[in-house]
């Protein structure tokens, strides 16, 4: 009897430590006091691309400069909260080489397992309604979020048609929930 009660105890703490092991890793809770902040600035044009062979460029006339294009900003919005406390705005950019990118601007929110940045065509629902909304329809993973504060860019595939999009979710795919998301208005 005594050999039974030793080996069940023994089997419940085998249990249990790999329960807690498994918790752990699944949940990573010490995330919640880790804060990584990125900031990087907007990119811009590595450089202008030299005139093809027989072509001239004309210099600057006396008291004019030549200025490179600026990136645009195609639409914007507010980043709202859903799963967790979420601020700070975001951007639709087109490059002066004419790629895109969606930055994050300001963003401060909890850090997580498996954060993403998504670009949807989900609407933005505030509450627990826009909590699960993001993977019901058409979404692009952006990559990983760099930091939980701060800004920072992320590049858009250049197969991605952007008039299919119209929001932008922090998605924490381990749990396929929004901790906060942002309407993209165009500008």
């Amino acid at each position: 009897m005594k050999r039974v009660r030793k080996s069940l105890i023994v089997g419940v703490l085998v249990v249990a430590v790999v329960g807690a092991g498994f918790g752990l890793y699944w949940f990573q809770p010490w995330k919640l006091w880790q804060d990584e902040t990125v900031d990087e600035a907007l990119p811009v044009a590595v450089g202008t691309s030299a005139p093809a062979a027989g072509e001239t460029s004309a210099p600057p006339t006396a008291g004019e400069t030549a200025a490179p294009p600026a990136p645009k900003t195609l639409a914007a919005g507010e980043l709202i909260s859903h799963e967790h406390d979420t601020s700070g705005s975001v951007r639709l950019v087109r490059l002066t080489d004419g790629s895109h990118v969606v930055r994050l601007e300001n963003l401060d929110t909890s850090n997580g397992p498996d954060l993403r940045v998504w670009l949807t065509d989900a609407p933005v629902k505030e509450g627990t309604a826009g909590w699960r909304v993001f993977d019901d329809g058409r979404y692009v993973s952006l990559g990983k979020l760099k930091g939980n504060k701060g800004s920072q860019n992320y590049a858009v595939p250049a197969d991605v048609e952007l008039t299919q999009y119209s929001s932008v979710s922090i998605w924490c795919d381990r749990f396929d929930v929004s901790f906060g998301a942002a309407e993209l208005a165009r500008a």
